[in-house]
């Protein structure tokens, strides 16, 4: 696996992690994650029903089967991403709240952290790369055109971090 694919993996998992931090909209990645069990096996909750947003702060999940409503709403609890399901009978409601300034805030915060992670695990791709190439006793031009070319590679991937995060930022910080 070339350097290239891992530095788009680790940037895949930023943008799945930063997918979960709410910006107070509704969306049904929100619920990624949330395993309920299924004649007692965990299964993903969007296997188990229709996920939609009927409005911009409102997750309708209406189940394929109306048994495993209960299950769908106690996993919802149990996940503790802050939001108190309300169960109708044939669907569940989740009503997002709004969020308040220090909300933000934190979330802000929180996104930083993930970008921090995504940072940390570029680095490490790069210092593997690094030792890699001294491994393999290049000339010294060779060797040092390659490390270059890593750095050039890290510099690229950090800068798309760092976008990613701004966006984040700021779709969390608008009202």
């Amino acid at each position: 696996m070339n350097i290239e694919q891992k530095m788009d993996k680790a940037i895949f998992a930023l943008e799945n992690k930063l997918i979960n931090i709410r910006a107070g909209r509704a969306t049904p990645a929100m619920l990624n994650g949330i395993m309920v069990p299924y004649y007692g096996t965990p299964t993903p909750i969007q296997s188990l029903a229709n996920i939609t947003v009927p409005e911009a702060r409102q997750l309708m999940i209406k189940p394929f089967d109306r048994g495993v409503l209960k299950d769908i709403e106690r996993a919802i609890n149990e996940a503790n991403i802050g939001i108190t399901p309300t169960n109708n009978g044939e669907i569940i409601i989740l009503t997002i709240p709004e969020l308040t300034e220090d909300r933000r805030k934190e979330y802000v915060k929180e996104a930083k952290e993930v970008a921090e992670e995504a940072r940390v695990a570029l680095r490490n791709i790069r210092q593997e790369e690094n030792t890699a190439i001294k491994k393999e006793e290049y000339p010294e031009d060779e060797e040092k055109r390659l490390l270059e070319e890593v750095q050039e590679a890290i510099n690229k991937y950090n800068k798309i971090v760092d976008e990613k995060l701004k966006e984040k930022e700021t779709e969390l910080m608008t009202v």
